[in-house]
């Protein structure tokens, strides 16, 4: 194994806190949602962190397929939009995610293939296989 990349990002104070990453433009406060029995203060939280991080590398993983497989797809259009589920049941506290992937110029085909392989190589979807919930959407032109 080769490591191409190591990123260095501090949490203090819990959900309540303050992240930081070195080197980067990170360094803002967190804020619990109303939701969740915090103040929904304007600082972000761990589901809109974790959900900008997997929407952007499963994109980078579309983009990546579809190179490989020369399939041109309009990069500057793609987007990945993911929903985060904050859930509790009987046994804890737990996530799930939903990714509605929009791929503009690509058929319904060519789209649903784009996604699952995506969903095979991107590092997100392999660090949650088996042990979250994952559901990907393709969004399609009316």
């Amino acid at each position: 194994m080769k490591t191409l990349y190591e990123a260095t990002t501090q949490a203090v104070g819990g959900r309540e806190g303050k992240v930081h990453s070195e080197n980067s433009p990170i360094d803002f406060n967190l804020s619990v949602p109303k939701s969740m029995g915090g103040n929904g203060g304007d600082g972000a939280n761990p589901e809109q962190l974790f959900g900008a991080a997997y929407a952007a590398c499963f994109g980078g993983a579309i983009q990546s397929v579809a190179k490989n497989e020369g399939i041109d797809i309009n990069n500057e259009e793609l987007s990945i939009t993911a929903i985060i589920g904050f859930c509790k049941d009987d046994d804890g506290f737990f996530l799930e995610a939903t990714l509605d992937c929009y791929i503009p110029g690509v058929d319904l085909k060519t789209g649903e293939d784009l996604v699952e392989k995506a969903h095979k190589v991107c590092p997100f979807s392999k660090a949650t296989r088996d042990n979250i919930t994952v559901n990907l959407n393709l969004l399609l032109d009316e």
